[in-house]
């Protein structure tokens, strides 16, 4: 595969992986934190604002291609 194209399909898949997990968290969050301490909201906007940077990092590995031999 092209390094463009695989780099096009990777800027594809990250944008839409932030949405939908945006959403997602954001969804967990109202539904399950309405009557939680501030403590509690921050350190789960915490960890879910760092967490969705482990499936991007798989997604811009992919996008460098094989390393070099």
């Amino acid at each position: 595969m092209p390094v463009r194209l695989r780099k096009f399909i990777g800027t594809i898949l990250i944008v839409v992986l932030v949405i939908l997990y945006a959403l997602l968290a954001n969804t967990i969050a109202v539904a399950t934190l309405a009557e939680s301490p501030w403590w509690v909201h921050l350190l789960y906007f915490s960890l879910t604002g760092l967490l969705w940077v482990l499936p991007a990092m798989l997604i811009i590995r992919w996008m460098a291609g094989p390393p070099p031999k």
